[in-house]
């Protein structure tokens, strides 16, 4: 599954990036807690130059709780300070707040300044809402929607600088584009759904066989075209002529997936040196 695209705008974010460092004390790079190795940028330690970086796991909410915490435990052995958020139930921030305050003020004058950097619907506008307590950036389930920058005042000594989300020119690691994809990283009109359907599927039957018989009834050796048709029969999807739509039902077990109706999932796990993703640009998905 070959996902193409143009960063478009992402050059000129990375510019704007650079030009604001100085008037930060530290960034904030937030991941998916789902995946938080893909979702991390790739060369952020360059693109943030001598800035402390605090690794934030957003939508831990989303995320299955065991893996999150191998996760936080993969950073901290890496001298990484990291913590997970869930902005709905608003948990994690206490620790993030301490992580903030923990960092050295590089100037006398004026409030503590963070940047917030991440990819595309990380949901760095409903973390900074939640951290001021009020609904003031602008936020939606698509990516792209923060086009500039955006300073929000969270206190007398907190502010907090959103960018833009930043993809990179090209996924050296196929797995990585298909999990960013499947996260909604990624306009949803550059994918194969039904492809991306049938990997979520067959990921699913291997690492959360439960999930897909509790929410869908289906059976964990069920080929992934079967799965699609059996749940487009039994949510009513059906084109002109009683004809299955294979596609309604490809995007509806996406959707699912990334609204967490499916349950607590995580697409990946520390240090994984064989298995499913390792193996998956060899693997006959269909």
């Amino acid at each position: 599954m070959d996902i193409q695209w143009y960063p478009g705008h992402m050059v000129k974010t990375k510019k704007m990036i650079k030009q604001n460092l100085r008037l930060v004390d530290v960034v904030l790079e937030l991941v998916d807690a789902r995946a938080p190795l893909s979702t991390k940028l790739p060369d952020a330690d360059s693109l943030v130059g001598s800035r402390e970086i605090i690794t934030v796991l957003n939508k831990a909410d989303l995320a299955d709780k065991k893996v999150t915490e191998m996760w936080i435990n993969y950073f901290k052995d890496r001298g990484i300070p990291a913590v997970s958020v869930d902005t709905l139930r608003k948990t994690g921030f206490k620790r993030l707040f301490s992580l903030i305050n923990s960092v050295k003020k590089r100037s006398l004058l004026g409030s503590r300044r963070c940047m917030i950097i991440g990819v595309p619907n990380v949901g760095k506008s409903s973390l900074m809402n939640q951290m001021a307590g009020r609904k003031s950036a602008r936020t939606a389930d698509v990516p792209g929607v923060t086009r500039s920058k955006m300073w929000l005042k969270v206190s007398d000594n907190l502010e907090l600088l959103d960018t833009p989300g930043i993809l990179w020119p090209k996924f050296e690691d196929k797995a990585v584009g298909i999990k960013l994809a499947m996260l909604g990283s990624i306009k949803e009109d550059l994918l194969d759904l039904q492809q991306l359907a049938f990997i979520l599927i067959k990921f699913l039957s291997i690492y959360y066989p439960e999930r897909l018989k509790s929410r869908y009834n289906l059976n964990t050796n069920i080929p992934p075209l079967q799965a699609l048709e059996k749940i487009a029969a039994s949510r009513g999807f059906f084109l002109e002529g009683g004809i299955l739509d294979i596609e309604r039902s490809a995007k509806t077990i996406i959707t699912e997936f990334r609204q967490g109706k499916i349950g607590a999932i995580s697409l990946e796990r520390p240090e994984e040196k064989e298995g499913f993703w390792i193996d998956i640009s060899n693997q006959d998905i269909v």
